[in-house]
């Protein structure tokens, strides 16, 4: 008798762990698919707000010059970019973004009207989506808040 409540007792347990999962999946209770960080660069990558995963200031992309505004819209859409270092790996030798692995941030050209070449403004931009701008040639960067 002792062996069948047992049995009845783990029956009744998977049941409990099924109907909760399928409660869950199709009333979108807690259990959610596992999130995927977007490329930087692909379509969706500025759809969604990213913590500043670092202790920089902050800035709001509406406060940001136009030229980074239009720069932010180009790396959303993949490009064309305008210069052919744009999209290139930025190794971040100055260390004033978060220490990562070699590969893990490009940099974009921001143009500087009245420049006659690239000049000093930049969007550095990491595999979890967090974006970076600097008006100095890597001196100082900013954390760019999107959306706002």
């Amino acid at each position: 008798m002792n062996r069948s409540r047992s049995k009845l007792v783990a029956f009744a347990g998977l049941v409990f762990a099924v109907v909760v999962l399928v409660v869950a999946m199709v009333g979108g209770g807690g259990l959610t698919a596992p999130t995927t960080t977007p490329e930087p660069g692909s379509a969706s990558s500025s759809a969604a707000a990213v913590a500043n995963p670092s202790t920089l200031p902050t800035i709001n992309a509406s406060q940001l010059p136009k030229e980074a505004r239009q720069t932010l819209a180009l790396i959303a859409k993949g490009g064309p970019y305008p210069y052919s270092e744009d999209g290139v790996n930025f190794r971040n030798f100055e260390g004033l973004l978060p220490k990562k692995t070699s590969g893990f941030y490009k940099e974009y050209t921001v143009r500087t009207p009245g420049e006659p070449d690239r000049g000093a403004r930049r969007i550095v931009v990491g595999k979890d989506a967090a974006k970076y701008y600097t008006a100095d040639h890597y001196n100082s960067f900013t954390f760019i808040i999107e959306g706002k």
